[in-house]
């Protein structure tokens, strides 16, 4: 369900979106009133990652495109599989490798055109290091996937996602699935994305059957719910995925992993802007 202040972002968002593809002002002003019919009936009831699938969807009949943020996607993959090499050689010469790799993960998660927000992807990860983390369960993590048959990670954005790969890399583990959208929707990762990383070196590529920028299991294929059930540990990466799944499922080892970029999900979590947390949803 949407929260009301969650509107004027849909809004901003739905704004950028007309601008960044030229669409003529007769044409948004229709747009835009069709959307707000939609938060005022579907929003108030649906999840708000269904929200924002409409505004895409939209969008991508009224332009022909059908990956609206294409050129940023590679653009943000390639940037990120530039430093990969440098990121690694930090990351193997730290003290903790396994982590240093998690906090780098969590500084790729600045890169997301959906809430309103500036980012600055050279400062974010100069921080990431001497940043601490806001909520920190990465020991509850790091033995729950030690002990795990089946791990589930479930991806965010382009770009980002080769700071996952380093992660799962490091995470050394025989059995994890990387789960990406069933379709284009903002900038978050698909298939395509994921192989241009080279993640099926590192993971079992997945997709959800779905194409919200979210998970949100009801919605989702067969096949991703037979393994999202079968997970012994979920990884929860991004600001999209904590809003479809927190407290929304029952998964003993559901571990969230993402940077506060909005003051709804900062009230939420009773952090700031900017925060970075590793959030097991069971602990205290």
């Amino acid at each position: 369900m949407i929260d009301v202040n969650c509107v004027p972002c849909f809004r901003k968002q739905a704004e950028r979106m007309f601008a960044k593809h030229a669409i003529p002002c007769g044409r948004q002003r229709d747009l835009m009133d069709l959307f707000n019919r939609y938060l005022e009936i579907d929003g108030k009831t649906l999840p708000s990652p269904m929200s924002a699938r409409f505004l895409n969807r939209m969008v991508k009949e009224e332009t022909g495109f059908g990956d609206l943020y294409l050129e940023e996607k590679k653009y943000f993959n390639q940037l990120l599989l530039d430093c990969f090499s440098e990121l690694k050689r930090e990351v193997e010469n730290s003290s903790n490798p396994l982590k240093t790799a998690a906090k780098y993960a969590l500084a790729g998660n600045i890169i997301d055109f959906g809430p309103p927000h500036q980012f600055d992807v050279e400062q974010t990860f100069a921080d990431a290091l001497e940043k601490p983390l806001a909520v920190d369960h990465s020991k509850q993590l790091f033995k729950a996937i030690h002990q795990a048959d089946l791990v589930l990670y479930l991806g965010d954005n382009a770009g980002e996602i080769v700071t996952d790969k380093l992660f799962i890399e490091q995470l050394n583990h025989p059995n994890v699935y990387f789960a990406v959208r069933g379709q284009p929707v903002i900038n978050d990762v698909t298939r395509t994305d994921a192989l241009q990383v080279g993640m099926d070196q590192v993971a079992k590529i997945i997709d959800n059957g779905f194409d919200a920028p979210s998970t949100l299991p009801e919605y989702c294929s067969d096949q991703f719910r037979s393994v999202f059930e079968k997970a012994d540990v979920v990884v929860s990466k991004g600001q999209g995925n904590f809003e479809g799944l927190f407290q929304q499922v029952n998964k003993t080892n559901l571990f969230f992993l993402f940077m506060v970029k909005c003051e709804e999900i900062a009230r939420a979590t009773g952090r700031k802007i900017g925060d970075a947390v590793i959030l097991h949803e069971n602990s205290e």
